[in-house]
């Protein structure tokens, strides 16, 4: 089945009053306040997250650029007539990264669900989302999304490119998962002859969660260290950066070796969070730039 489709803007409202009474000026419908959940789990492709609103849950699967401009939203939903047993299930089998909880006033415009929206953690947003046709080419769907970016008098440097899930993990919410990743990972490293277990959690820049352990080999070379590892499986599930970083070992204090520190670096920015835990959890955190304070930047070599 296609998914659905949607053309999306989110922008920060620093005045919700004034949002709203425009909004109605120009012909919205006001459809009253919802109190939504939402549950992020790991996914492997796109995002996948449970809504909970006034007893029913609703599984969404979607993908989306993360751009501070109009952008495309494709996405399937599935009814869920027990979200609370949906969301343990998930829970177990692939891991909760983030929840989500906020009072939402919907208004309709045409085909145009605007959002009021009022984030725990976050404050007050505003999101734009224009439904789109099956055979819908989009040009009319981000007209009408222009026109109220202009009534509603959103400016430029008011949108944001993530969403909500990605907010919160950026604010530290993920970083209690990543650490169970990280020692899930460490307890299935592959180490006969060191005996030396390591497990490493990273978070991309959408907010997906990945990890890898380290697996060793005879031909000693060809072992693989667990930042390799857990680098793979984010490129491999369509990430492009590294935004935190939890490496653990059963150790005193494990830090990353010399060419993981470069590895890192060739995603992750200098001041890019890396924890250093053991099994119990975070001991030190310090970030990338003072691990590997003189990364080697191939395009500066170049000069």
């Amino acid at each position: 089945m296609a998914p659905h489709r949607n053309v999306e803007l989110k922008a920060r409202d620093d005045d919700p009053e004034a949002t709203l009474a425009a909004a109605l000026a120009h012909g919205a419908a006001d459809q009253g306040v919802l109190t939504q959940v939402d549950t992020y789990f790991v996914a492997r492709e796109g995002r996948l997250k449970l809504r909970e609103q006034d007893g029913a849950g609703t599984l969404i699967a979607y993908a989306r650029a993360d751009e501070a401009v109009a952008r495309t939203s494709a996405y399937h939903l599935v009814p869920a007539p027990d979200p609370a047993a949906l969301k343990a299930a998930l829970g177990d089998a692939l891991g909760t990264v983030v929840v989500v909880e906020k009072f939402r006033r919907l208004l309709l415009w045409e085909n145009v669900r605007i959002h009021l929206d009022a984030v725990e953690g976050l404050g007050t947003w505003l999101e734009l989302e224009a439904v789109a046709l099956a055979d819908s080419d989009l040009t009319d769907e981000h007209r009408k999304v222009a026109e109220l970016r202009a009534v509603l008098e959103i400016a430029d440097e008011d949108v944001v490119a993530t969403g909500y899930a990605a907010m919160l993990l950026e604010a530290g919410a993920a970083t209690p998962r990543l650490v169970d990743l990280a020692r899930r990972a460490m307890g299935r490293a592959y180490a006969p002859y060191s005996h030396f277990q390591v497990g490493v959690a990273l978070r991309d820049e959408a907010g997906g969660l990945h990890a890898g352990a380290n697996v060793e080999n005879s031909s000693y070379p060809q072992g693989t260290c667990a930042e390799a590892a857990a680098i793979s499986a984010l490129i491999t599930a369509g990430g492009h950066a590294i935004r935190e970083v939890v490496v653990m070992a059963d150790t005193e204090l494990i830090v990353p070796c010399g060419g993981c520190r470069q590895r890192l670096s060739e995603l992750a920015a200098p001041e890019t969070p890396v924890h250093l835990a053991g099994p119990e959890g975070i001991r030190r955190t310090v970030t990338l730039g003072e691990l590997l304070p003189l990364a080697f930047d191939l395009e500066e070599a170049k000069r």
